[in-house]
């Protein structure tokens, strides 16, 4: 005797359900092991000092920008933060504060404040705006 179409289907999705969470298990293992590298955490260390450093060295010259950011937020000006940059690590707690052309006009990279507030300047933008 032959399962019923939807009786199929039910195990069909209950079977890419079960492959699909195991593939998500198995990629969190990996990327655990790999941040957990000694090597890689010292890379990253290295990384956000020298972040940490440029954005402190920008400080003097940009925090006009991060006035004018605490101003609209303070405001609730949605219109005013529409002109900010979209570059942001959010994940990592940084959104870049200068305006939306300041790679090309102003030739700089990303500057904002980190989540402890401190200063800090990156190069590139991560797909993790969520």
């Amino acid at each position: 005797m032959m399962p019923a179409p939807e009786e199929e289907r039910r195990v069909q999705d209950a079977v890419r359900r079960r492959v699909r969470t195991r593939g998500f298990v198995e990629a969190e293992d990996i990327i655990c092991a790999a941040l957990s590298d000694p090597g890689l955490r010292e890379a990253r260390a290295r990384v956000e000092a020298a972040e940490t450093e440029l954005g402190m060295e920008l400080c003097a010259r940009l925090q006009p920008f991060q006035d004018r950011c605490d101003q609209a937020v303070a405001k609730g000006g949605a219109d005013g933060l529409a002109e900010f940059c979209p570059g942001k690590h959010g994940h990592w707690g940084r959104i870049c504060i200068l305006p939306n052309d300041h790679e090309t006009s102003m030739q700089e990279p990303h500057w904002g404040r980190n989540s402890e507030g401190l200063p800090i300047a990156w190069v590139g933008s991560a797909p993790d705006d969520r």
